[in-house]
């Protein structure tokens, strides 16, 4: 299914008090805060599309695999959001989880295998699922076909962890050359 036309009931991105209070996780990411969040939420680093500035925004975890490191997560606002536009320009960002930082590529997932990760959600966090649905405007009626129909509307991004921030790292106090005595 195409993103590029979202259910026209989608609701804008907030603006005003509303944006304010949705970016406040960001700063507590900022000021060390971050594993408030568990592993339920991550501040990706991104680059702006136009400004070629770094850009930040929070955004909900909703698959994480440990071998290989990838993070999944949804622009529930649609394919028009500004960190979906610009990782599509740029792939290459850098997230915070807690408070390791992982440098990654993006990989942009297509409608079935987000029906497939819609249905997964919803039943790990059923009453989290409905709401969200019920705000974007998507049809979900509850049951798994329900979610998946949702899921093929909402565009998916993976966050793959880039190979070399996994290296093992050289023995503390050894320089390359110089045998530990």
């Amino acid at each position: 299914m195409d993103h590029s036309n979202p259910p026209s009931r989608r609701p804008a991105p907030p603006t005003g008090w509303k944006r304010l209070a949705a970016r406040l996780p960001v700063h507590l990411f900022r000021i060390g805060l971050g594993p408030l969040f568990g592993r339920r939420l991550l501040l990706l680093i991104h680059t702006g599309r136009l400004s070629g500035t770094s850009r930040t925004v929070v955004l909900e975890v909703v698959d994480h695999t440990r071998a290989p490191h990838s993070w999944t997560v949804a622009s529930g606002y649609g394919p028009t959001a500004q960190w979906y536009r610009n990782l599509q320009h740029t792939p290459q960002a850098t997230i915070q989880d807690g408070r390791q930082y992982h440098a990654v590529n993006a990989d942009f997932l297509p409608a079935e295998t987000g029906a497939a990760i819609m249905a997964r959600y919803a039943e790990a966090h059923p009453r989290t699922a409905a709401r969200l649905c019920a705000y974007l405007g998507l049809p979900a009626d509850g049951t798994d076909a329900g979610y998946r129909r949702a899921g093929e509307l909402i565009p998916f991004v993976r966050l793959n962890c880039d190979p070399a921030c996994h290296l093992p790292r050289a023995a503390a106090g050894r320089r390359p050359g110089k045998p530990n005595a």
